[in-house]
């Protein structure tokens, strides 16, 4: 898919990002897409880029910008190296709430005044941690939000106070949350209280439990699952297609 290189300014700084586009003639619904806790890298590239094939203009940004020109890590042992795991969960725990709102809120403003992107509305996916910040946006920049989608996506309900689902009364934006099996991150309980909390604030949601791991959409993990993968595009297609087009 054809795509470029650019560079978002945010409160903090400088967030390289890449758009990917359909071939053809524009304007397409602007999406944005939250890499998980390994940060942007080749595989969110195609994945970037297969999104857009589906008729959309895909804002990919580096999440990790603040962390300057930061060394990439290998999802395959990122989490069995005591000192590559320690870096990945500081780079994981600088990003606030606050942050992620800011950012996104960058990140439509520079879709917002692309000629490729219509609307004045957008999509936000994301993964793992990607998952949480897509419902963390859509729950404190709503009015932006139509489509809201959450991959294996941990910390959407905590007992802190800024969990995600304690923000369900302020999203406008349908939601769709595909979880892991077994997975700590987002237990079966924790999709119960979401499941109340957005039924409850009158939000149009699924959630659902795949018959895979953590990590299951995206191709370099070691958890990936080829089955559950293609589960999850089908549910993006129609997710952002009822919302966006």
């Amino acid at each position: 898919m054809p795509n470029i290189s650019d560079t978002v300014t945010t409160p903090d700084g400088s967030a390289p990002v890449r758009l990917f586009t359909p071939g053809g003639q524009g304007p397409w619904p602007g999406i944005v897409m939250i890499p998980d806790a390994g940060g942007t890298r080749q595989t969110f590239f195609d994945m970037a880029a297969r999104l857009a094939g589906l008729g959309y203009a895909v804002l990919l940004p580096d999440v990790y910008y603040r962390q300057g020109d930061w060394a990439p890590f290998d999802m395959k042992t990122a989490f069995s190296d005591d000192n590559e795991r320690k870096r990945l969960m500081s780079f994981i725990g600088s990003i606030s709430p606050d942050d992620w709102a800011s950012d996104a809120n960058a990140y439509f403003d520079y879709l917002a005044a692309r000629p490729e992107v219509s609307g004045g509305t957008f999509g936000i996916t994301g993964y793992c941690m990607g998952g949480r910040a897509s419902l963390i946006v859509a729950g404190r920049v709503p009015e932006r939000v139509a489509a809201a989608t959450s991959f294996h996506g941990g910390g959407l309900v905590t007992d802190a106070t800024d969990s995600p689902h304690l923000k369900a009364d302020q999203i406008q934006a349908e939601v769709y949350v595909g979880g892991a099996q077994n997975d700590g991150s987002f237990t079966d309980d924790h999709a119960e209280q979401l499941e109340k909390a957005l039924t409850a604030a009158g939000v149009r949601h699924t959630i659902e439990t795949y018959p895979a791991g953590h990590g299951y959409a995206v191709p370099d993990n070691r958890s990936y699952d080829a089955d559950a993968a293609e589960r999850h595009w089908t549910a993006m297609r129609d997710v952002c297609g009822a919302n966006l087009k």
